[in-house]
């Protein structure tokens, strides 16, 4: 889910009533483990700030997102500061990050809900970050998952920069929403579920032993296992609580590479 600066509302989505995803819950500091992990903020024509997400670099140019972090922005800004608010005042936040970059957004994310095409792709206006960049996964890759044995054993590392703790509006006082780099370990719970998931989503754990992602974790990375290949990308929520499940818009299938391909460099 993204999160919009004011910090007032959660865009809700049309299927199911998802909701757009945001930040890691009960997980842990990512430190340096993932410095091609970075916050983005879309820009307006104006350059105002509007929501902030998170994204990976796959390469010098490339920063992988979700779609709805990237639909209706003019411009794009990125930190990848394990600790963004560690450096403010000073940093440029939130209008003046690392580097600048133009976003795109799948062609058919507007033609369907936003959980079906919901992948996103800045190109930065300089070359930034160093090797190893992340990796794109094996066509059908989660669904060899899908089929081990023992699958609720399968997890995944989810990062990101969301809230660490989401309330009800009457308890809203309690919400967390540090700018720090996060990690939780969730596990695959659903994959290939005819009529939701289908064969471009999976819903990953969300409670207090594995973690989970919240409000400003989308578009941010969910490796598989301990890798540095991303199986998705955070992507919506079943609740305004961010608790119980996290559900992440698959990178392994043709309809996702077939058009990440079209970005020259962004692929082997």
């Amino acid at each position: 889910m993204f999160q919009r600066l004011t910090l007032t509302a959660v865009t809700a989505a049309a299927l199911l009533t998802t909701v757009p995803a945001q930040a890691i819950t009960d997980g842990e500091l990512d430190g340096n483990r993932h410095p091609n992990v970075g916050l983005m903020v879309a820009l307006d024509s104006l350059g105002n700030p509007m929501w902030r997400c998170s994204g990976t670099l796959v390469s010098p140019r490339h920063y992988l997102t979700a779609g709805h972090c990237t639909d209706g922005a003019a411009r794009v800004t990125i930190w990848f500061d394990a600790d963004i608010d560690a450096g403010r005042p000073g940093n440029g936040y939130p209008t003046s990050g690392q580097v600048f970059g133009t976003p795109y957004t799948h062609p058919l994310f507007p033609t369907a809900s936003f959980v079906v095409n919901d992948v996103g792709v800045v190109v930065l206006e300089n070359d930034f970050g160093a090797p190893p960049y992340a990796t794109l996964p094996a066509i059908g890759a989660l669904d060899q998952l899908a089929r081990r044995r023992g699958k609720q054993d399968v997890s995944f590392t989810a990062v990101g920069y969301g809230l660490q703790k989401s309330f009800p509006d009457a308890a809203s006082w309690q919400t967390q929403a540090n700018r720090v780099r996060m990690l939780a370990t969730p596990k695959l719970l659903q994959i290939n579920v005819p009529g939701f998931t289908g064969d471009f989503s999976v819903l990953l754990s969300n409670n207090a032993n594995t973690g989970g992602t919240c409000f400003g974790d989308s578009g941010g990375p969910n490796f598989i296992g301990s890798s540095n290949v991303i199986g998705g990308v955070t992507s919506f929520g079943i609740n305004g609580n961010c608790a119980g499940t996290g559900g992440v818009f698959r990178m392994d299938t043709s309809n996702v590479q077939d058009w990440l391909k079209t970005f020259p460099g962004l692929m082997p």
